[in-house]
């Protein structure tokens, strides 16, 4: 294959011929080499085609950082289908949405992760309606299976000649322009959006990443960002199919881990919000750590000080730190180069990649900003998603007609197009890393017998970059403990989502138009 990949198939074909027995993936004790991954990849597409996969079927995966991740998923495409990641935190309401939002024919589950039964909440969250899109699910993890439920590790022995035939025929069908995945991101009316991405979009906003980067087929990555969200899947497996790293998937985050991969393994990427890193300086194991290979750190999703880059260099040993944004609709927008100085790491999110514009414009106006004024950021280029999956109204509202994308973000560039994010238009906050969109909580909130109405606004926390408080104002005051609308909210919103703190208020602040003053609520002690 002599020209560039433009889909995940291509991208793996050429992986395989050109890294053939390099590892590809260690998981624990488990070394796949490039040649081997595609042999997995392959048989397990042939497996969903036994299984009744059509092309253009969306196919969720529901599942921590794995080797099985990686097969699962890069069979999805290889079967001419489209991959739905299912974020681990989700509660079985959350999952049964999606589910029936992208009529998803085939569900890979990790059953059994953080001693959940994934499985069985999905089946009561379902109800008496069920799933009628849904013809199979496939267990990864340890359990009978049946018609309904398939073990991942017995697909293999699924395929034959003739769907291994049907799937590489399909492989080799895929058109750049062919949806890739369907990432689901929170919206601030509190019902999460899919963002449709065409594999064109996914891999050169994975080729610009590791390029950006400097990554090369001798680094060996290890991937604590969950494959879940773009940061680990785009970023992360498609980077190594299209560098020949080696990557090695992190379920959950260790600390102890970390370390002994990095000391044992020589790492030499790692990406991660600051969270990561901040808990790597405080662990006592770090001192006894080799951290001599470590080469390149990307960090973002929070304001990045000075003193983190500095001591990233300094006591973890990265040659290079670098800063950048993205979102799930653009998942790479501006990045910082190695060579930049400490400051324009800290301060900024660094320069636009190859083939993105950006502009800052007033918001009231709509009229573009020179540099140094502030205003909204808007992103224009070929990475910019596709749409939103069935919401043609948010999707126009996102991409005005010139092809901009209207971030809800509030920035600057300076005169060397260095992007800096000064606050949100949207009440969005990011704790350890992720997302978290107030209105999904205040809509729990509004189900809890004794709630009038709430309010949820990001707090700054050192480790946490930022987390949640919710600002309650209940029927009276014996009506509900701090307690209450904890356990209540447990069972209905993803742990990250969790707020921090339960403040009971009399009333909440608004404005002469009624609209709450949320930075009054952040300025309360």
């Amino acid at each position: 294959m002599s020209h560039p990949p433009t889909t995940l198939p291509q991208a793996l074909l050429r992986a395989a011929e050109r890294h053939g027995d390099r590892p590809a993936v260690v998981d624990g004790d488990r070394t796949r080499s490039w040649s081997e991954l595609r042999v997995a990849v392959r048989r397990t597409a042939a497996a969903y085609v036994r299984l009744g996969l059509a092309p253009g079927d969306r196919v969720t995966i529901w599942a921590p950082n794995s080797l099985e991740w990686v097969v699962a998923a890069l069979a999805v495409s290889h079967a001419g289908g489209t991959l739905v990641p299912v974020n681990t935190r989700y509660k079985g309401h959350e999952v049964v949405d999606l589910l029936r939002r992208t009529g998803a024919t085939l569900a890979v589950v990790a059953d059994g992760f953080l001693g959940r039964s994934q499985i069985d909440e999905v089946t009561r969250a379902a109800g008496d309606s069920g799933l009628p899109d849904l013809r199979t699910v496939v267990r990864i993890g340890p359990g009978e299976s049946d018609t309904e439920v398939r073990a991942f590790d017995e697909l293999a022995v699924l395929a034959d000649d003739d769907s291994l035939a049907e799937a590489d025929r399909r492989a080799s069908a895929v058109a750049a322009d062919d949806v890739a995945d369907i990432l689901f991101t929170s919206g601030t009316t509190g019902r999460s959006k899919g963002v449709v991405s065409a594999h064109r979009q996914t891999v050169s906003a994975a080729r610009l990443w590791g390029e950006t980067c400097g990554v090369t087929e001798q680094d060996r990555y290890l991937v604590v960002n969950p494959f879940f969200h773009s940061f680990g899947y785009k970023a992360g497996i498609v980077v190594a199919l299209l560098t020949g790293c080696c990557l090695y998937p992190q379920a959950t985050f260790d600390v102890d881990q970390t370390l002994r991969l990095i000391d044992e393994e020589g790492i030499t990427v790692l990406p991660g919000a600051p969270t990561i890193f901040t808990s790597l300086f405080a662990s006592p194991g770090l001192a006894s750590t080799d951290r001599s290979s470590l080469r390149i750190a990307v960090t973002g999703a929070a304001v990045v000080p000075v003193a983190l880059v500095e001591r990233m260099q300094a006591e973890l040993g990265f040659d290079h730190v670098l800063t950048a944004f993205g979102m799930t609709e653009c998942v790479v927008a501006t990045m910082c180069r190695p060579g930049d100085p400490d400051d324009v790491v800290a301060s900024t999110c660094g320069a636009p990649v190859s083939g993105v514009e950006v502009r800052i414009v007033d918001p009231e106006t709509g009229t573009e900003l020179p540099a140094g004024g502030e205003g909204e950021v808007q992103f224009r280029g070929d990475l910019v998603m596709v749409g939103y999956l069935d919401d043609e109204e948010a999707t126009a509202q996102a991409i005005d007609a010139d092809g901009w994308l209207h971030t809800g973000d509030v920035g600057r560039v300076d005169e060397q197009d260095h992007l800096t994010i000064t606050d949100r238009l949207k009440d969005m906050y990011i704790s350890g890393g992720f997302n978290v969109y107030p209105a999904e909580v205040e809509q729990a909130l509004a189900r809890l017998g004794g709630v009038v109405e709430s309010a949820v606004v990001g707090m700054p926390d050192e480790r946490m970059g930022e987390v949640g408080r919710a600002f309650v104002v209940r029927t009276s005051e014996d009506a509900l403990s701090v307690g209450d609308v904890a356990d209540f909210l447990r069972q209905r919103v993803a742990n990250f989502k969790m707020p921090r703190d339960v403040v009971f208020i009399d009333q909440l602040p608004r404005n002469a138009a009624g609209k709450v003053l949320k930075d009054e609520l952040r300025s309360k002690p």
